[in-house]
């Protein structure tokens, strides 16, 4: 094979091996700086998820035991402690809320996690949980910068508190000009460096349930790379044997 075709070959299997999510959202937000290999980061997200999220929200394709066991969680402790909405262990992690209820409520069923941080990326999902602010013209009485307009009442606002949003004062505008900065009008139970640790926690559980085996592929992906520059370079050196005299 000419070395130009194992050279492409190798830059094709390397992006392939680059987590879709990862470049879609690039540079469009605020990295989370979650790490997926962060078990005692997991368990705490799958504690949020559990007490905050899954009220409304499913995650049916993941299962209680794999959850547990990829996050060395006893199932005992998983059963007691974690789930709300299901009796056995193998199943799927359910909404409380039903679709129909949830469409009445809200306008729209809220939609199924599992998938949602491959979809949108880890680094949206960080900036959206952080950006809810007061808005008296929405139902909720809440808004967002991120999805503006959503139909997600801020859950969290509790821990976060109530932020109010500040614009940019620009001469000659009508409107209320270029948005510039949040201010917190409501303290929460916990400090803005808090509240950021939490939603880091909570978009790392969301990152890993879109994926589970993630930190394996990623290992795996690092020692294919690897053989394949070796074989590369073998395959270079036959090249050269093969065809010195050709030349």
């Amino acid at each position: 094979m000419p070395i130009k075709k194992l050279a492409s070959a190798l830059v094709a299997v390397t992006l392939l091996a680059l987590p879709l999510a990862v470049l879609a959202s690039e540079g469009a937000f605020e990295p989370a700086g979650n790490d997926v290999r962060n078990i005692a980061s997991l368990q705490r997200g799958a504690r949020n998820f559990m007490n905050y999220c899954s009220g409304c929200h499913s995650a049916k394709f993941v299962r209680y035991n794999r959850v547990a066991a990829d996050l060395n969680i006893p199932e005992p402790e998983m059963k007691k402690n974690l789930m709300f909405t299901s009796d056995k262990p193998f199943e799927t992690i359910r909404s409380a809320l039903a679709a129909d209820d949830g469409k009445k409520w809200f306008g729209n069923a809220p939609p199924d996690l599992s998938l949602m941080a491959r979809a949108r990326g880890s680094d949206y999902i960080y900036a959206f949980l952080r950006s809810f602010y007061r808005d008296p013209s929405r139902p909720t009485g809440a808004n967002n910068t991120v999805l503006p307009g959503t139909a997600m009442p801020h859950v969290l606002a509790d821990l976060q508190g109530v932020q109010t949003i500040v614009y940019k004062a620009t001469e000659g505008s009508a409107g209320k000009g270029e948005f510039e900065r949040f201010e917190l009008a409501d303290k929460g139970t916990l400090t803005p460096a808090q509240y950021d640790e939490f939603v880091r926690d909570t978009v790392n559980f969301l990152q890993y349930i879109g994926e589970p085996i993630e930190a394996k592929r990623k290992d795996l992906g690092i020692w294919v790379t690897l053989f394949l520059l070796m074989f590369t370079a073998f395959a270079y050196l036959l090249y050269k044997e093969y065809w010195k005299d050709v030349h």
